[in-house]
């Protein structure tokens, strides 16, 4: 299994922002996550954080889910609790691309274009304090220097496009291997996840992991390693 730090940092990596609170007070959302973890925000003209000059007590929610057929399921929840303070000019644009990610907003435009202007759209990032996470059984508290020292799992993008590919075409044969596998039928049967330490089916209602031989180092070693369970005999 991924170490703790890097699971959440993987999840974060993949989540929307779900939900804001100012002072613990809720306020607009549209936002994303920047390369070190970090929750960047779009802020509106009217807003809370928007005439904010230092920084800001803020809660951002993050989920990231799982398309299980017509059915969308919370895969992760984690709030990252800090301060928000204004991007830097020189680091906008990476900014504003972390955001249009998950929320592609016409404001960002805006917000680069106008970049400090007191009446335009503003760009905000959060100095993370905590990060309080619920992920499948496991839930707890990171501090800011071991999530923001995690890395997402490098082969990330590769196992969400496998991941979707067999879920959508070979389901079939993932049930056969998993039911091979636990040496009795294994019910409706989905990848749930899938890392370079090993792969987490969803059996019914149940989370069943299944570990690789081996960590998987590449694209190949992945689809490698998933292949043995798909077709274990």
């Amino acid at each position: 299994m991924l170490p703790i730090p890097e699971r959440v940092r993987t999840l974060a990596a993949t989540a929307s922002v779900a939900k804001l609170s100012v002072d613990g007070a809720p306020a607009p959302t549209r936002g994303g996550v920047d390369g070190r973890g970090r929750p960047v925000l779009l802020v509106l003209p009217g807003e809370p954080l928007h005439g904010l000059q230092g920084d800001a007590l803020v809660a951002v929610n993050l989920t990231a889910m799982r398309q299980l057929g017509s059915v969308t399921h919370p895969r992760g929840l984690i709030e990252v609790q800090g301060w928000a303070e204004p991007v830097p000019e020189p680091e906008a644009r990476e900014a504003a691309v972390a955001v249009a990610t998950h929320s592609a907003d016409e404001s960002l435009f805006e917000a680069l274009e106008r970049f400090g202007e007191p009446w335009a759209p503003r760009l905000l990032r959060m100095d993370v304090g905590q990060v309080v996470y619920l992920t499948g059984q496991e839930s707890g508290l990171l501090d800011a220097d071991d999530y923001l020292a995690a890395t997402p799992d490098p082969l990330t993008e590769t196992a969400e496009q496998v991941l979707a590919h067999v879920n959508s075409s070979h389901r079939p044969q993932l049930a056969a291997g998993v039911a091979r596998q636990l040496g009795e039928q294994a019910g409706e049967v989905w990848l749930w996840e899938l890392d370079r330490f090993g792969a987490t089916v969803r059996a019914d209602e149940a989370l069943v992991r299944f570990q690789w031989p081996a960590p998987a180092n590449s694209q190949l070693c992945l689809e490698t390693a998933l292949r043995g369970l798909i077709c274990s005999c």
